[in-house]
């Protein structure tokens, strides 16, 4: 049973290392995106009360920014209204995102938006809808299958240990193998 459970968890680490790296490098980046411009752009604040900025208005406002690359709606991946920061986020299919202030549409800022194909590397559907199911999720698994076999072999020695111990206290002697060159009656 030892052996086999090194060899497992030997062959699980080679066969998932590449991918596993990839969740975990992008994993991180997402957990800083907040913080770390280069993977979002931060969230300004726009005007305080209710948002009057109409759709045509923010579709006519859109069209100004040429990077964003939106001449309709069809080029608009989402909005996203921050009410209570008087924003509205449109972010185009090509990943630009322009803040506009939700009362006057003033552009209060205009950058590349690297989270969400970050997060499509991290979930594999950057590579094709049936990755996430074909190649990251039995990775999850063959993970979670490494961290039950290592879980196993840190507690072979310590379980070890453990029995010595108790053999000790209890006065039972362990039996050792004669001394070479001694011969048994």
């Amino acid at each position: 049973m030892n052996r086999w459970m090194r060899r497992l968890h030997r062959w699980g680490a080679l066969v998932t290392a590449l991918p596993m790296l990839l969740v975990i490098v992008t994993g991180l980046l997402l957990q800083v995106k907040k913080e770390v411009t280069w993977v979002q752009p931060p969230t300004m604040r726009g005007s305080k009360g209710d948002p009057t900025l109409t759709f045509d208005r923010m579709l006519e406002i859109a069209r100004t920014e040429p990077r964003a690359g939106i001449a309709s709606w069809e080029d608009v991946a989402r909005l996203d209204v921050r009410a209570d920061r008087g924003l509205i986020k449109v972010v185009s299919n090509d990943n630009w995102e322009l803040q506009l202030d939700a009362r006057s549409g003033e552009v209060l800022h205009s950058a590349y938006r690297r989270s969400d194909l970050i997060e499509m590397l991290h979930d594999g559907s950057f590579f094709h809808d049936a990755a996430k199911l074909w190649i990251f999720l039995p990775n999850g698994l063959v993970l979670f299958g490494l961290w039950l076999t290592g879980a196993y072999l840190w507690w072979l020695p310590w379980q070890a240990k453990l029995k010595k111990r108790r053999r000790r206290r209890s006065g039972v002697q362990e039996k050792s193998a004669p001394p070479l060159g001694s011969e048994s009656a």
